[in-house]
């Protein structure tokens, strides 16, 4: 008799524990503010190389820094946000060469020099509804972003045009400081080392139908058919690690 209500109490104890941590309410992710920085690397017609596509940026793997930061309004579920410099290179030798040959095949003139200064630097202004899946100490985060590009600087393009009747033209291809619509997604693994902190990696991807260029001088020696940028379209692959605190 009493080892049956010994059990029986034993029982008894073991569901109130159960029931017990069935009511505690879950821990789900915690807001928190990350300090990134990694490496942007072009891709697309903002990568690309050649004269022929009007659209090419010659732009470089380059350095990106910034904040991260994601606030959870109902349980997993939150706004991320991403605020980064970008530092995209300038045009090498060899880049202001292939416009330089370019022109000259084009426009059938006795000679064309290009020069190229400036470099393409920017501000993102990145965010967008995130979830977080958690596994032990690991947080996984999946972002849908949308937002603006607004750069700081582009390189300038100097075109010197010899025509055959020994004229020549200069026209330039200037700075750009104007703002674009973007959108993309972020991919991010967090890794909990220590209370209310955590360091990790993510991947962030953004894309821009462009923003405006303008030329000045007389671009009527391109004859219709020489290169000339209107608008510059940016994609861009970023790969970061960052350490952030939660709160």
């Amino acid at each position: 008799m009493k080892k049956t209500l010994t059990l029986i109490s034993i029982i008894t104890l073991i569901s109130f524990y159960a029931k017990a941590q069935d009511s505690e309410p879950k821990e789900y992710v915690k807001s928190y503010l990350a300090l990134i920085g990694g490496v942007s690397t072009p891709m697309g017609d903002f990568k690309n190389t050649t004269y022929e596509n009007f659209k090419s940026g010659f732009a470089k793997r380059g350095i990106v820094m910034g904040f991260e930061g994601g606030v959870y309004v109902y349980k997993n579920f939150g706004i991320g946000t991403q605020l980064t410099f970008q530092d995209q290179g300038e045009l090498t030798i060899p880049d202001v060469q292939v416009l330089a040959n370019g022109y000259n095949k084009i426009l059938k003139v006795n000679s064309t020099l290009v020069q190229s200064v400036g470099r393409y630097h920017s501000i993102n202004f990145m965010g967008g509804p995130q979830y977080s899946f958690t596994y032990g100490k690991f947080i996984l985060d999946l972002r849908a972003d949308a937002g603006l590009i607004k750069m700081t600087s582009t390189p300038v393009y100097t075109i010197f045009v010899s025509n055959k009747n020994n004229t020549s033209t200069t026209i330039t291809q200037n700075d750009s400081k104007g703002s674009a619509f973007a959108y993309g997604g972020n991919a991010g693994l967090r890794w909990e080392f220590a209370e209310g902190w955590d360091i990790g990696v993510r991947f962030n991807y953004v894309k821009s139908d462009g923003i405006k260029i303008s030329t000045t001088g007389d671009i009527s020696a391109l004859n219709g058919t020489g290169r000339l940028v209107t608008k510059q379209p940016i994609t861009e692959l970023q790969s970061t690690f960052g350490i952030g605190v939660h709160f």
